[in-house]
């Protein structure tokens, strides 16, 4: 993965196999310090301390598919590479959160990638979850909490055009308004 969107949407991917009803996804960007945190929090069914101990393993995996798992060791592996640090922690029927800090001016910082696509599509393809959404740069911030358009919405779904592209502008015009053009 050449992009951190993508290393949080393969995350999310995870609280959802796991039976999350609510998954947060914080993105903190402060230049002044120099780094990118990301917080993925979900109540799914969380992990055993053994599960737990061995998921940083690229060669452990739950999946009957495939004999590796590379989502969280690589998601690791690339926030460590920048001089940043991660952390995951994990209690059986509460849920999981991981935490990845970047050195933001690294030169082998990922980008941040095409995070409203990301968000968007785990929106409107995961309407049963709730989901709440935080970016900020340095002192801007922008939220959405899925619990809220549900409240405007009512019984429409997420997935219906209109909806869905609502949400994509909203995402989209929010980004913009705080990033100012510039590249994350």
């Amino acid at each position: 993965m050449d992009e951190i969107s993508l290393n949080i949407l393969d995350i999310v991917q995870n609280s959802i196999k796991a039976k999350a009803s609510s998954i947060s996804i914080s993105i903190d960007i402060d230049r002044r310090k120099d780094l990118l945190s990301i917080i993925i929090k979900d109540n799914g069914e969380g992990m055993s301390k053994d599960q737990l101990e061995k998921v940083e393993d690229p060669f452990y995996t739950t999946r009957t598919t495939r004999k590796v798992g590379l989502g969280i060791p690589f998601f690791k592996y690339a926030a460590i590479s920048t001089g940043g640090n991660f952390a995951i922690s994990s209690n059986l029927g509460e849920g999981t959160v991981v935490r990845a800090e970047f050195i933001f001016s690294h030169i082998d910082r990922m980008p941040l990638g095409n995070i409203v696509e990301t968000m968007h599509l785990l929106i409107t393809m995961h309407q049963n979850i709730h989901f709440l959404y935080t970016y900020k740069l340095d002192n801007d911030i922008f939220s959405l909490d899925t619990k809220d358009l549900k409240e405007i919405l009512g019984d429409i779904p997420f997935n219906v055009p209109e909806v869905s592209n609502f949400i994509k502008e909203f995402l989209l015009e929010s980004h913009n308004e705080i990033n100012r053009g510039s590249y994350i």
